[in-house]
């Protein structure tokens, strides 16, 4: 065989083991589609020009070659605003498309992976079972992880989620159809097809407006939270569930444990009032309102294609005396009188109806039938559903109570009458003004602020513990007090109306001291959601949020002093002994950076668990995530694992915020494999020992504390002390341009100002992505880390010890990673350009000279501690993602830096505006985790 017969049959072979070779057709298909469709729409002129962009962006990033950056510069300059529009777009929806198809190709290569046998994969409940069951070789510690786990993916509506729900649809339909090409075999006629449908879906993209016209109200945000439910979880979370038994069922036999319903959807978003003046009483009870409308909808639609299906006849079945009983209160049908079950559905769709218009609800789409007796809650609905299960098992009939009907009886268990359950949240200073208002009246004195702390404590303990009320009548309060009240009052009457389990928590953000959970507790109190006396019941749980990092160090401090309230210990006991604690990423990471925040989070946990251990208290915690890493975003599976021991006990929520919504839980079969890894990283983080560091832990704790310190030195000094920061940022971002944007119904700041220190740490991360510094997710880790080997020793025994620490320790290896996909994001030649719009030449040169400095610092010795030379070395999935959007990412970015200077010169027409507005579109649909 010839030498070049050698290399054809070499490159064949690559060709058919080319794992990624569908994910590269796909995006050529789709990138051809659009092309063509800028060509028909906007003419050949239009498509060249894009892609001269695209390539010199391209050389720009590979080669920061400064031929490229003059010809991306002449290019850019020479676009008129008008026609920097279709430009903007033509980007933005490549990246669109190219994450569409690596989502597809991830959904692929999963299904293959399944189909092949091989082994189960780490994240999959599959291989978590797998282990928990060899390791504890008993079904006990199962069956008491379900019954008290509670894993909670709460969404929250942020100023990051940018995507209007029509692309969304679009995006769905394109998945639909990419699906369709790779699973089915198509004839030809199929194929041309499947094609057209996807041409057509591509070209009512390209003539969708991409931008909203007004600013999001809360009520869209709300719509935007339910879509999610319709997409994904009201079908998938069932799925996941049955997954579980028959799992447990196929290895355990007759030992299968019963599975509770421990995995459940929250929400924030209608009940969130913390900074924002839009979330009314009117409209947290509209958002329950649609909550449960639109879950009794489902129930319907449900109850009625199932219903339709239940043809089994009495002559063939015999079914049991309930069933009889049920069918013998159902409609008389003739026609149907020997088929119960069918009879049974029309009832129970009946008395759905009747529940649904009893809690306010119009309903339309379900056939008319003789009225019935509503459902009082879901847990009768619940009971018949299983009279009919029990009844099809009886029979022999087990394949019939499987599928949708078991389906069906999950979701009910799992999502009630009311969807999900909604929190509320508020700044503890709106309570403690509310509360010294209450306090002027009950004892016209005005010194409730100047009271020590441990006086107003033992005023609001007499307060909460008496059954009488401080005031009859708010008149007289405030607007800002009256507002809360009616909020609070709000509350209780949705409790009355759809269950405790529609409204059971309140957040208390930045809450520094013991008197602020007492303050809510007296606030509760006046509304009737806390009842003293000598057994006293608290309607819901109240919760710490601890944001910043004093109020991290000091939350162990806090909660040890509150459970040595007896009146609070008594307060618990009505929420069966369990406190939840939530702790900000957000904050504590604009506070002190990226690896302090961590670091003082791992330390918080470690110190709660020690305080609910010696009051004998169940832990449960709340972790206020966002998408980027900066924010606490990153793998969850990793993450929770990275957790320390003993701290997650089958308990955690965790929130999810912005554009990561919809890159996690838009597509099903992702949304399903999501939520699939939140349930195997709790139960392996609960029932398996990962305690990897045993004797080390003081060794590695010592460490971390002076990498810690010396981070937060540096992040501190760079951001709060360096004169003339504050102008370096608010001119090498968008940070005033988001401002005036309708992104999110959030104000992006508590107060009027523009200081760091107002500023939400959603925006503050959100810029910085946006500019490609990605700042927040990196800086102070080189400097801590070369200080700590300096200081160490001469002889590299500093350096060894982090690389053992990462070695062993699921903590360091979760951060670094997390840091490593950050600084692949992270472009300082991109950058760079942003920072040239700092008027000051002489504050850009130092300031950015600094970040750009401490970024070769950080990779080197990222580099230096993992072994790695190379950026995403460990996972060259992600970094083939990546790898495939920055063609699409950069030239948004080009732009974007063109359109500000533009902007801020003058020009402020009404393309320019939307042209900057759809690049942070763009931008941060490519990023997928930016907010």
């Amino acid at each position: 065989m010839s030498t070049a017969d050698s290399e054809n049959n070499v490159a064949k072979n690559r060709l058919v083991n080319d794992k990624d070779l569908p994910l590269r057709e796909d995006i050529r298909l789709l990138g051809r589609m659009l092309g063509d469709t800028l060509r028909e729409q906007e003419g050949e002129a239009a498509f060249e020009l894009v892609e001269n962009i695209r390539q010199n962006a391209i050389r720009f990033h590979r080669d920061q070659d400064p031929k490229a950056r003059d010809e991306l510069d002449r290019l850019l300059n020479q676009l008129s605003s008008k026609s920097t529009v279709p430009v903007v777009r033509a980007f933005s929806y490549f990246s669109l498309l190219s994450n569409i198809a690596e989502d597809i190709h991830h959904n692929r290569r999963r299904r293959a992976h399944l189909c092949a046998g091989s082994p189960p994969q780490a994240g999959s409940v599959t291989l978590a079972l797998e282990r928990v069951l060899e390791s504890k070789g008993n079904t006990a510690i199962l069956t008491n992880f379900f019954k008290k786990a509670v894993i909670s993916p709460v969404l929250t509506a942020h100023p990051t989620e940018v995507q209007r729900r029509s692309i969304l649809d679009c995006q769905l339909s394109i998945e639909r159809l990419l699906k369709e090409r790779a699973r089915t075999q198509l004839t030809p006629n199929e194929l041309r097809h499947n094609e057209e449908r996807l041409r057509a879906t591509i070209q009512i993209l390209w003539q969708t407006r991409m931008l909203r016209p007004t600013r999001l109200s809360v009520y869209d945000e709300i719509e935007n939270g339910l879509a999610y439910y319709s997409y994904t979880f009201l079908t998938e979370i069932p799925y996941l569930y049955a997954k579980i038994e028959d799992l447990l069922e196929r290895r355990l036999g007759k030992d299968t444990p019963y599975v509770a319903s421990f995995l459940r959807i929250g929400s924030w978003i209608g009940g969130d009032r913390d900074g924002n003046p839009f979330v009314t009483h009117e409209v947290m009870l509209h958002a329950v309102e649609r909550q449960s409308s639109v879950v009794l909808d489902f129930y319907l639609d449900e109850v009625r294609k199932i219903g339709r299906s239940m043809s089994l006849t009495e002559s063939l079945v015999k079914v049991s005396e309930e069933v009889k009983e049920l069918a013998a209160a159902s409609p008389d049908i003739p026609n149907r009188s020997d088929e119960p079950y069918r009879r049974i559905f029309l009832s129970i769709g009946a008395r759905l109806v009747a529940a649904s218009e009893q809690l306010g609800h119009m309903v339309t789409q379900f056939d008319p039938v003789e009225s019935n007796k509503p459902y009082a809650n879901s847990a009768e609905f619940v009971h018949d559903l299983d009279i009919i299960i029990h009844s099809l098992k009886q029979h022999k009939s087990h394949w019939v109570a499987r599928g949708a009907l078991r389906n069906l009886r999950r979701a009910v268990d799992v999502f009630g009458f009311h969807l999900a359950p909604l929190d509320m949240r508020q700044h503890s200073k709106v309570h403690e003004q509310v509360v010294s208002e209450l306090f002027e009246l009950a004892t016209h004195r005005k010194d409730y602020r100047q009271l020590g702390e441990e006086d107003r404590i033992k005023w609001l303990l007499a307060e909460i513990s008496s059954p009488r009320l401080v005031f009859s009548s708010y008149q007289a309060c405030s607007e800002t007090a009256q507002a809360e009240l009616r909020i609070l009052q709000c509350a209780a009457v949705i409790q009355r109306r759809f269950g405790q389990a529609a409204m059971p928590n309140y957040i208390i953000s930045m809450t520094t001291s013991v008197i602020n959970v007492l303050e809510v507790a007296f606030l509760l109190q006046e509304v009737g959601l806390l009842q003293a006396g000598e057994n006293p019941q608290l309607a819901l749980n109240i919760i710490p949020l601890f944001e910043t990092i004093a109020d991290l160090r000091g939350c162990g401090a806090i909660m040890d002093q509150l459970f040595s309230l007896p009146y609070y210990r008594q307060l618990l006991n009505s929420r069966s002994n369990v406190q939840e604690v939530m702790l900000g990423y957000s904050d504590s990471n604009k506070d002190g950076g990226f690896i302090t925040s961590n670091w003082e989070i791992y330390k918080a946990e470690i110190d709660l668990t020690k305080v609910f251990a010696k009051h004998k208290i169940e832990l449960r915690l709340f972790h206020g995530r966002g998408g980027t890493v900066g924010r606490g975003g990153g793998p969850s599976y990793q993450s929770i694992l990275a957790q320390p021991p003993g701290s997650v006990n089958g308990q955690i929520r965790v929130t999810e915020q912005g554009e990561v919504i919809s890159s996690k839980y838009a597509e099903p079969e992702i949304g399903r494999r999501n939520l699939e890894t939140l349930v195997a990283a709790t139960m392996e983080a609960t029932l398996l020992s990962h305690d990897a560091i045993g004797a080390n832990a003081d060794r590695y704790y010592r460490t971390m504390e002076m990498l810690a310190s010396a981070s937060f030195a540096a992040y501190r000094n760079l951001v709060y002390e360096t004169p003339g920061f504050k102008e370096f940022f608010l001119e090498c971002t968008p940070i005033r341009e988001m401002a005036g944007l309708h992104i999110g119904s959030r104000p992006p700041s508590r107060k009027d100002s523009d200081d760091i220190e107002d500023l939400r740490a959603i925006p503050w991360v959100f810029s910085w992505s946006l500019s490609r510094m990605m700042l927040p997710g990196w800086y102070g880790f080189g400097h801590a880390v070369e200080a700590f080997v300096n200081h160490e020793d001469q002889a590299g025994k500093g350096l060894e010890l982090l690389q053992e620490m990462y070695k062993n320790w699921p903590f360091m290896q979760t951060l670094l990673s997390n840091m490593d996909m950050v600084l692949t994001k992270t472009d300082m030649g991109i950058a760079s350009r942003y920072a040239e719009l700092v008027n000051d030449v002489d504050l850009r040169e130092q300031i950015f000279g600094r970040i750009k400095e401490e970024w070769e610092r950080s990779k080197k010795w990222l580099f230096a501690v993992t072994g790695n030379n190379e950026l995403l070395q460990d996972n060259p999935t992600l970094a083939r993602s990546i790898r495939n959007r920055i063609p699409y990412i950069d030239p948004l970015n080009h732009l974007q830096v063109e359109l500000l200077r533009r902007y801020r010169s003058g020009e402020d027409s009404d393309e320019v505006k939307r042209s900057i507005h759809m690049t942070i579109n763009g931008v941060t649909a490519g990023l997928r985790n930016s907010g």
